[in-house]
């Protein structure tokens, strides 16, 4: 019964978000304003779009109509920044009329622009004039209530003081309890509007990572991740260096198709188990997997969480990513091997010499590993491999990558309950990952609060004042401040928090192109590898390690991994620069 009232929670809290409306999406008023006839009068329409200084849409702005000193309506614009105001006035009125058009939204000043009749076109009795309006920020209220919010939300994030979920439901719940109980009272203190919230969530991130959740959850009952560590020893011959390598190997290809935490939550168990018995320190050997995972899950789009969201937010493909990105990822994997050797070589030749009889131990593997559900893992390849296709070829089916993603879990489950393999109660309580779920739904609605009320244009502002809008200065500041930002900040807010800034400089840097958009991916994902807190599969393994007596400090890590992380963002760098990859 318990397991029923969960799922039905987590469920109805999704389906909330899923199913609530946001105003229209078209050019029009969310309010609904009835027109007064006129008999004989003539009819007027004023349309136009509502623009911020850098050129993107306003919604939710008033839009005021005054004629000769009185209010005549007020619309407001839809999400895509358009209005439209009809209204009908006595005939022969606008030949001599005064209009004014008013516009006004918190966190903007306000604009009024004044208007003669002659200034209208007209076709009979209609009068039209079309008007756009570049509207200017403004600090108020509204934009340091959301910036004090959302730091102190970064804040409990990013030093565990409260459960991240927790912390990112926090802030946004409290940015919306403001707007509407101060914000009634005094509009400079409005920072959105519930539907503004939904509007920000991207649900083509939230569906992918459900559906690789339920994929991967299923294939786990057949045991093949812990066969393939087995085939891993056996084919290494009980040299640890080689064993590493291989594992480090699998690590990172698993990684780019299943995405690094869901890969290190299999793997790791296995690999503890495998160090043990070569008389090795169990971190010796999952340091250098964390390391590959995230190496591994940058080069597609599907492989890291901060990918997935670059994508959904830019529209980039899965072969936008494995053409700019994999090649990069090779490199540093190479990179890595030499640098795993040089760290930790002498203490695997040492657990080496160790091992009394590695015939014996590779028995031993053969008989524990074993894959014992053939049938279901074969049904699950299949479908895997339908669903890799298809975020292959997503960008010629014009299709969301989460449309794969959904379509290969709910494929794989219908035939895993019809032919009784899996519990579906336990399989949405345990497989599908929802504290991480509701984070990403959260954490979408605490950015778009602080996008609405200016911080992200100030920032965007400020890297491109910093460059000068050069395109090497642009891409270098990215890249680096996300990576040591990544580093001590999970990857996953900080890359939520960089989209609509990125976003704008691809636009107004000449040559940019997509380059900043594999220059953020780089860092974030990169960056991650720089301390225990930098991404979350570095958490869920070293947590893992840690329930069963193999603690590693925070520095402890940060002097193995900060350095490497260093060394390949230098790459990361250098292969932009020579490279640009569109």
């Amino acid at each position: 019964m318990r397991t029923i009232i969960s799922f039905t929670s987590m469920a109805l809290v999704l389906m909330v978000f899923i199913v609530t409306p946001a105003y229209s999406s078209g050019g029009g008023s969310k309010k609904a304003h009835k027109m007064v006839t006129i008999e004989g009068g003539e009819y007027v329409t004023i349309s136009g779009t509502i623009l911020d200084s850098h050129k993107e849409p306003v919604g939710e702005a008033a839009v005021g109509v005054r004629l000769n000193g009185h209010d005549i309506m007020e619309a407001e614009t839809a999400h895509n920044g358009h209005y439209i105001a009809n209204f009908m006035v006595e005939r022969d009125a606008m030949s001599d009329a005064s209009l004014e058009l008013e516009v006004h939204k918190t966190s903007f000043a306000a604009k009024a622009m004044h208007f003669a009749g002659s200034d209208f076109a007209q076709k009979g009795d209609h009068y039209f004039l079309a008007e756009d309006v570049m509207l200017d920020r403004v600090l108020g209220p509204a934009f340091w209530i959301s910036t004090i919010v959302f730091i102190l939300a970064y804040v409990l994030i990013a030093f565990e003081l409260l459960h991240r979920t927790v912390a990112a439901m926090l802030g946004g719940a409290l940015m919306m309890l403001i707007s509407y109980t101060i914000g009634t009272i005094n509009p400079d203190f409005r920072i959105y509007s519930f539907e503004r919230a939904i509007s920000a969530i991207d649900m083509n991130v939230i569906f992918l990572l459900m559906g690789m959740m339920i994929i991967v959850g299923i294939l786990k009952n057949t045991g093949v991740f812990q066969w393939c560590a087995y085939i891993s020893y056996k084919i290494a011959k009980g040299k640890v260096f080689p064993l590493t390598v291989i594992l480090m190997i699998f690590t990172a290809v698993s990684s780019a198709f299943l995405d690094n935490v869901t890969t290190m939550l299999l793997l790791t168990g296995v690999a503890i188990e495998i160090a043990l018995s070569c008389n090795l320190n169990p971190l010796y050997l999952l340091v250098p997997l964390v390391l590959a995972s995230n190496v591994g899950g940058t080069a597609t789009l599907i492989g890291d969480p901060p990918n997935i969201m670059i994508g959904s937010y830019a529209g980039l493909t899965f072969m936008d990513f494995v053409v700019a990105l994999a090649m990069t990822c090779v490199v540093t994997m190479v990179v890595l091997t030499f640098f795993v050797k040089m760290v930790w070589g002498r203490v695997y030749s040492k657990a080496e010499a160790s091992i009394s009889n590695v015939e014996e131990f590779t028995a031993e593997l053969k008989e524990k590993y074993k894959i014992y559900d053939m049938p279901l893992l074969s049904y699950g390849l299949v479908i895997l491999g339908f669903a890799v296709f298809l975020f292959l070829s997503h960008g010629y089916w014009h299709m969301e990558v989460s449309v794969a993603a959904l379509a290969g879990a709910s494929i794989l489950t219908t035939v895993a309950l019809l032919t009784k393999k899996i519990d579906l109660l336990h399989m949405i309580e345990k497989d599908i990952e929802w504290p991480t779920l509701m984070f990403f739904i959260f954490l979408f609605i605490l950015v778009g609060a602080v996008e609405e009320a200016g911080l992200l244009a100030v920032i965007a502002d400020w890297i491109l004042d910093v460059s000068g809008g050069s395109y090497l200065i642009s891409m270098t500041l990215i890249l680096w401040v996300a990576a040591i930002m990544s580093a001590f900040v999970d990857n996953i807010p900080f890359t939520a928090t960089m989209l609509p800034i990125v976003a704008y400089l691809s636009t107004v840097i000449p040559g940019a192109e997509n380059t900043l958009w594999w220059a953020l991916a780089l860092g974030a994902c990169f960056g991650g590898n720089g301390t225990i807190i930098g991404a979350s599969a570095n958490v869920v393994t070293l947590g893992i390690a840690e329930s069963q007596g193999h603690k590693i400090s925070f520095l402890g890590f940060m002097k193995t991994a900060f350095p490497f992380m260093i060394i390949s963002i230098i790459i990361c760098q250098v292969w932009l620069m020579l490279f640009k990859p569109a």
